[in-house]
């Protein structure tokens, strides 16, 4: 009797033990909020996304007529009227947006990776101070710069060029300061201090030893300065009058304001939108895989 006692009074305490059954749908109800919260995030942000890609199959016709998620019948059209609008001005934006981003990306990439290690490895007199100064300028809204560096270029009679787009884009102090940061975690200063006893310069450090360690990083620095330049509407509205120059952006935004007169260019201006993504989500892709390669030889060679 006694032990059947036992083993009565112990069942309630076995069932409400963690782990059980009566212990895990708090927890699961808790973790279906973070998870919804995420999954509304992705449709806010993949809904226009989606309505981009579905409205560049319609016709002008089917735009305004058919219902907002219902496909088109128009897309190759609207290709091939892209294609021939203005002699194919629109392939002469994208060609643009590639020259300012590529370029700009990659001399800011190296103006980054000089910066960042100088002020991450060497010591000297003022060097916090730059460092805040920079610091400064992440805080620093675009808007506010864009009319200085206007009257800069104009002083130096750079307007309506490609260095008037290209030259504010080099110094990114967001970039040197994520250079700063990789540096000074993937770059030992005993290394540093190893080459200089061996009888390496310093510009030979930094290119055959500093740099292939930080190539993860710059690889980010690179990524987001891209996608920055790519998507730059401000500087080029106010630096540029020459639609030739336009980059995709300017010259989408133009063609946006001409569809008020002309309904048609409203599905050249969504096919339009749709193509100048591509390049962003190939790139992605690509630099994803080669940063992933980099951390991991990384990890093994450390």
């Amino acid at each position: 009797m006694s032990s059947l006692a036992v083993r009565k009074t112990a069942a309630p305490a076995a069932s409400t033990a963690p782990g059980t059954a009566q212990g895990r749908p708090p927890r699961r109800r808790a973790a279906l909020v973070p998870t919804a919260t995420l999954l509304i995030g992705a449709l806010y942000c993949l809904l226009p996304v989606a309505w981009v890609v579905i409205a560049a199959t319609k016709s002008g016709s089917e735009l305004f007529s058919t219902f907002t998620f219902l496909p088109g019948t128009g897309f190759a059209g609207n290709l091939t009227d892209l294609d021939a609008y203005r002699d194919g001005v629109y392939w002469k934006w994208m060609g643009n947006s590639a020259l300012y981003a590529g370029l700009g990306a990659l001399l800011s990439t190296a103006v980054s990776a000089l910066s960042g290690y100088a002020l991450a490895i060497y010591r000297f007199r003022g060097r916090e101070t730059v460092f805040n100064v920079l610091m400064a300028g992440v805080l620093m809204p675009p808007v506010i710069l864009a009319i200085p560096q206007y009257l800069l270029m104009a002083e130096a009679d750079l307007t309506d060029s490609y260095a008037s787009v290209l030259l504010p884009l080099v110094l990114s102090p967001y970039g040197v300061y994520l250079a700063r940061i990789y540096a000074a975690a993937a770059v030992p200063a005993d290394i540093v201090e190893a080459g200089r006893m061996d009888g390496a310069g310093e510009l030979r450090i930094f290119t055959r030893i500093a740099l292939p360690m930080m190539v993860p990083g710059l690889v980010t620095v690179f990524l987001f300065q891209f996608v920055a330049v790519w998507n730059n509407f401000l500087l080029p509205y106010i630096m540029l009058s020459d639609d030739e120059k336009f980059p995709i952006t300017l010259g989408l935004f133009t063609l946006l304001e001409q569809g008020s007169n002309t309904p048609a260019l409203y599905t050249l201006v969504i096919t339009g939108a749709l193509l100048a993504v591509v390049p962003l989500v190939a790139l992605f892709l690509v630099v994803q895989r080669f940063w992933s390669l980099d951390l991991l030889s990384g990890a093994v060679k450390s």
